[in-house]
């Protein structure tokens, strides 16, 4: 889809002081870097860095030409590059963001966005597969669903996919707004309220009311796709305006699975009933979470007019996503889930069950990493999943982190676990030599932790040492 430097300007409402309107823009980028000759450099202003004081490399790189804040029109790089586009804006993270849409809007593509205290990208992969089967499919890179990631997801749908599937992320009120009004979704997916970010807010029903923001500014043809099981969801879809459509395995709801085995490290079965009609589900994901993850991605697929024996035969062959739950049976004999990306009390809660749940194994052990972001409540959540952790039948404890790690670790011994099997440490380079000394073939291993802890130390370590 062609773009040129004019109407960057058009859809960014700021002013072309140099270079032609019609000369085309190859790409967008913000990362002098990265970029790629022929591109347009989009200087942001960030916490940590400032791109206004990379222009002149990006020219240096091959960039076509530079979008500015105007109160930087006297900067070095700006005079520097008089043979380059320049386009002065007000804003230049609102200026990305503007593009963004306006490309969105004239790609065509119908955009299904899906938020959520977990399982976000499990359900946006698993979403995009079974598209996938009858779609021409784009759907963001890791986890790009910030005010800055959503927009570069945004720019690719250049290349006129059919759907689109991206994530929105947020830690504070205000931002899933944000972002909707960027991404001007046609489905929206709210997966469930958790504890993820509590530090940023006063309660749950917080968290609820700003996932809450992705019913609005919705046109009467947009769908929401909704859990049915989350009580706090269902409090609030009435407000939406257009289409809802539920999943659950608990509730009533329009894509409901029933007949529910989970078989531990095999995955799950279920009986799935839907509009269209009943099938049979089985998944190698792990756990209730996941399930909720999939029906949640076959009530989207239905909106796209996927069959059912797409979606089941889809079903059947998912991976988890690298360090989002994977399981990895290692040639030493080690059984390891890698569930090192992220954590919060309720995601580490259903990897504890799907833990229990699971047989075969001489011993069960699990290394959890300090969980980020709790604010006034971490001790308190530690403390209770310390106790979930003693009822899983764990034969060794591992908390890395700080006093709400260590709090994790004494509620684990009082909630019965022997002191002999609870082992605290500070660092996940401490965890990674716990690791060398604890295990050995056939134990079966969980690893999961808050992504600023370093986890993936310790998996890319028992990787090694038992590959």
């Amino acid at each position: 889809m062609p773009l040129t430097f004019g109407d960057v300007a058009a859809a960014t409402r700021g002013r072309l002081v140099r270079g032609n309107q019609g000369d085309d823009v190859d790409g967008i980028s913000i990362d002098s870097r990265a970029l790629v000759a022929g591109d347009l450099f989009v200087a942001i202003r960030g916490d940590r860095f400032d791109g206004h004081r990379f222009v002149s490399d990006a020219f240096a790189r091959g960039a076509r030409g530079a979008v500015v804040d105007e109160s930087d029109a006297g900067g070095e790089g700006v005079s520097a590059g008089e043979a380059h586009a320049l386009i002065f804006v007000e804003d230049t993270t609102r200026a990305l963001q503007d593009v963004a849409r306006e490309v969105r809007r004239r790609s065509g593509a119908k955009v299904v966005a899906i938020t959520g205290s977990a399982g976000k990208t499990t359900t946006k992969e698993v979403t995009a597969e079974f598209l996938a089967t009858r779609h021409q499919v784009y759907r963001n890179k890791g986890n790009l669903n910030n005010h800055i990631g959503l927009p570069l997801s945004l720019l690719e749908l250049r290349s006129r996919p059919e759907v689109a599937v991206v994530e929105l992320g947020m830690n504070h009120p205000g931002e899933i707004r944000a972002l909707v009004g960027i991404a001007e979704p046609d489905v929206r997916v709210w997966t469930n309220v958790g504890d993820a970010h509590m530090g940023f807010f006063a309660s749950a029903d917080g968290i609820a009311d700003a996932k809450a923001e992705i019913l609005e500014q919705a046109r009467p043809t947009d769908v929401l796709v909704a859990n049915a099981d989350d009580p706090r969801i269902a409090a609030r879809i009435g407000r939406f305006s257009g289409r809802v459509v539920t999943f659950g395995i608990d509730a009533t709801a329009d894509v409901r699975a029933t007949s529910v085995a989970v078989r531990g490290l095999e995955g799950t079965a279920a009986h799935v009933d839907t509009p269209s009609g009943p099938f049979e589900l089985e998944t190698s994901l792990l756990g209730l979470g996941n399930l909720s993850n999939v029906l949640a991605a076959t009530a989207v697929a239905l909106q796209f007019d996927v069959p059912l024996d797409a979606i089941a035969a889809t079903a059947a062959t998912l991976r988890a996503a690298r360090r989002r739950g994977e399981l990895l049976r290692l040639p030493g004999g080690v059984t390891l889930v890698d569930d090192s990306y992220n954590s919060s009390p309720s995601a580490l809660r259903r990897a504890l069950e799907t833990l229990a749940g699971a047989s075969g194994s001489a011993r069960k052990i699990a290394f959890l990493g300090e969980m980020l972001e709790l604010g006034e409540h971490a001790t308190a959540l530690h403390a209770s999943c310390g106790a979930a952790a003693a009822s899983t039948g764990l034969d060794l404890l591992v908390t890395i982190g700080g006093a709400p790690a260590r709090s994790m670790a004494e509620a684990a011994i009082a909630a019965g676990m022997p002191a002999a099997s609870v082992v605290h440490v500070a660092s996940s380079a401490e965890a990674v030599d716990v690791a060398l000394a604890r295990v050995r073939p056939g134990d079966l291993v969980l690893v999961k932790a808050s992504r600023g802890i370093g986890a993936d130390a310790v998996v890319d370590r028992l990787k090694a040492e038992f590959a």
